[in-house]
């Protein structure tokens, strides 16, 4: 557990100090703590109104005793990004900076996001708060997620990029508060919320679906995940991917996806069906079938051409399969089975 002070500075007609207010702030804290947090510390920005600089409303006082690579890491990008570009420190003090934790900047930033007028800023600030810094799984999860911008993402140069800027991370741990909310029963502000991720991120994934952790969503626009989908452990997948149902089923009804699977952008799959660990479905497919691990299936209907030597091609993003490339795979194949060798379709989570 780590603490600070937060010391509020109240200004005067001219801009001087004339009074300050201390209020103790505390990462992992109870949910009590937290109401209105956000109108007491951001009464402004919080709001989308204009505000003085940061520096000048508040400073902080002693330092986290955790230990959190990432979170450290990050603070020091920003700093490095004040002074590289001066006209963003407001920016990066309010959304970075002044926080005890990535936590508390995630809720921050993500608040400000999908604020709209009958959905304020700070409402959104606690709703994020209470729910993340009471759920150790989430805390664990927007880490792995981060990492997995930072490792797969050639565009994300840094961690604070993801944070600040890639609207695949926002959306994904919207839905992961979302989808806490579904499990506690409070389905109507899930779905409110899910609503509102969808007009803001142009990303639709259902407050039930179930998602693992370490994953990528790249460039993210037109994501689609319906209710009874699951997703494993290290998946990538690109935007205009396509997890449905066929239309026709109800109940359990849509994809379940391996882990360290990669699935290219434009991919449709549709129905009950698993797609292996490690398998990779190429751009623009069509899936209806069961795919088996490690395999790659293209087309439309997509098709088995090969098996893949890469336990998780999630983690290596090769796209750019020619010709030669599934021509290689199918022999391997052939070889394989020739060999005795078969592939099966299991259940992974």
């Amino acid at each position: 557990m780590s603490s600070r002070n937060i010391i509020l500075l109240e200004l005067n007609g001219e801009g001087e100090a004339k009074g300050e207010t201390r209020v103790s702030s505390t990462c992992f804290r109870d949910s009590k703590n937290l109401s209105s947090r956000s109108e007491r510390i951001f009464p402004f920005y919080a709001m989308g109104k204009s505000k003085p600089d940061a520096p000048s409303l508040m400073s902080l006082s002693a330092s986290d005793s955790a230990s959190d690579s990432i979170w450290d890491t990050i603070r020091a990008e920003a700093k490095s990004e004040t002074e590289k570009e001066p006209i963003l420190s407001s920016f990066l003090y309010a959304s970075i900076l002044s926080h005890n934790c990535l936590e508390e900047a995630l809720g921050f930033v993500l608040a400000n996001r999908l604020q709209d007028p009958t959905l304020l800023a700070a409402q959104l600030m606690d709703i994020f708060e209470n729910i993340i810094m009471n759920d150790r799984g989430i805390q664990q999860s927007i880490r792995l997620d981060l990492q997995a911008f930072r490792d797969r993402d050639p565009a994300c140069a840094s961690y604070s990029w993801a944070l600040l800027y890639l609207k695949g991370y926002h959306s994904l741990q919207s839905y992961r508060v979302a989808h806490a909310l579904w499990n506690q029963g409070r389905k109507v502000l899930a779905l409110a919320l899910q609503s509102r991720i969808s007009e803001v991120f142009s990303v639709d994934i259902h407050p039930a679906a179930k998602i693992g952790e370490g994953i990528l969503l790249d460039h993210a626009t037109g994501l689609v995940i319906g209710e009874t989908a699951v997703v494993g452990n290290k998946v990538s997948l690109m935007q205009g991917v396509t997890l449905g149902g066929t239309g026709k089923e109800v109940g359990d009804r849509h994809p379940k996806i391996g882990q360290g699977a990669l699935i290219g952008a434009g991919a449709t799959i549709l129905g009950n069906i698993i797609v292996g660990e490690g398998a990779m479905i190429a751009a623009g497919s069509l899936v209806l079938k069961n795919v088996p691990s490690h395999s790659m299936a293209v087309g439309n209907p997509a098709k088995i051409i090969g098996y893949l030597d890469e336990e998780d091609p999630s983690l290596t993003m090769k796209h750019d399969a020619t010709k030669g490339y599934f021509e290689k795979l199918a022999i391997s194949s052939t070889d394989r089975k020739s060999n005795g060798v078969c592939h099966h379709t299991s259940p992974y989570i």
